[in-house]
């Protein structure tokens, strides 16, 4: 049998556009012909949906599963939000959100190649399938799990498409030894608040240093301007450092629901009148294609095009 070098790989990668994995398991089964690698790959569709691989994917859907004291969430892009309709695609999504709750498995890489729920093929198989049938660029772009020994983490999806499945989900993961009827009610509108405000962090020590930094920095630019002596800019600087966090940290922000207490406020008041602590630990905010850029199109301009205008 003929030896598959990375280089081999590589050249059949560049021809056909495939994945590695793809490329590799295609020159074992044809004992390192590339002609007839290229071939195989494409009675395969994968070279068909390596076509589509160039093309932007920032739509989708995000997905949860589990309850109680573990769930998970994954982002699954494709490249319109037809296709976050389709069946095939919702199931695909909520599959891999329930596969990464039992496997615990947050690296894209890793979770690619576990096998599919109720199939013979690995999830990246299932995927190249799905772009094959469905004739889009997808990929699975993210994955978090949120635990707790004691307590829940609750969840919630903005822009649900069905159950589960949305256009933002966040978790939320509350430490307590208080009942379900308490941090459930909990836990969800703190939930929607996150969606709403999108905070940065939990806390101040959850920030990154070089956000911070940066901010400090504008804003002492723009205290300069005032022409004001440095240490009045002093005592301007740390006024607006203050109010800065509390716009991004979460403990620090004011409740969307009542519009006046802080979100620790709102934790602490519960735990009163629960009876026992709650503790807000972590949360975890997922919105379908952020931080993609994004193709800008003039359909006004393509049809045009099109029509030979």
């Amino acid at each position: 049998m003929a030896q598959i070098t990375a280089a081999l790989v590589k050249e059949l990668r560049t021809l056909s556009g495939a994945g590695m994995m793809d490329c590799k398991k295609a020159l074992s089964e044809v004992d390192g012909d590339i002609d007839a690698a290229v071939d195989w790959l494409r009675k395969k569709g994968l070279a068909a949906a390596a076509k589509k691989s160039g093309r932007v994917a920032a739509e989708g859907l995000v997905g949860v599963a589990g309850s109680g004291t573990k769930a998970a969430v994954i982002e699954v892009n494709s490249e319109t939000d037809f296709v976050a309709r389709n069946d095939q695609f919702q199931g695909f999504v909520s599959d891999l959100a329930g596969l990464t709750l039992s496997t615990g498995k947050t690296d894209i890489e890793a979770l690619s190649g576990e096998t599919y729920p109720g199939a013979n093929e690995t999830v990246a198989e299932v995927l190249t399938r799905n772009i094959s049938t469905i004739g889009e660029n997808m990929n699975i772009r993210r994955a978090t799990v949120l635990e707790v020994e004691e307590g829940m983490v609750a969840s919630y999806i903005h822009g649900a498409v069905v159950d589960g499945l949305g256009r933002i989900a966040v978790l939320v993961a509350l430490k307590s030894s208080a009942s379900e009827d308490v941090l459930a009610p909990l836990g969800k509108q703190l939930a929607m608040h996150i969606a709403a405000a999108n905070p940065a962090s939990l806390n101040e020590a959850g920030l990154d240093p070089a956000i911070l930094e940066r901010e400090k920095q504008v804003q002492m630019d723009k205290a300069r301007e005032s022409g004001k002596p440095e240490n009045i800019i002093e005592k301007m600087i740390v006024g607006r450092m203050r109010k800065y966090l509390e716009e991004v940290v979460l403990l620090s922000q004011i409740f969307v629901i009542d519009g006046e207490t802080k979100i620790s406020g709102v934790i602490e008041a519960a735990a009163k009148e629960a009876g026992t602590s709650i503790e807000l630990v972590s949360f975890v905010r997922m919105e379908i294609g952020e931080g993609i850029e994004k193709k800008e199109e003039d359909f006004a301009a393509e049809v045009a095009a099109v029509a030979g205008a």
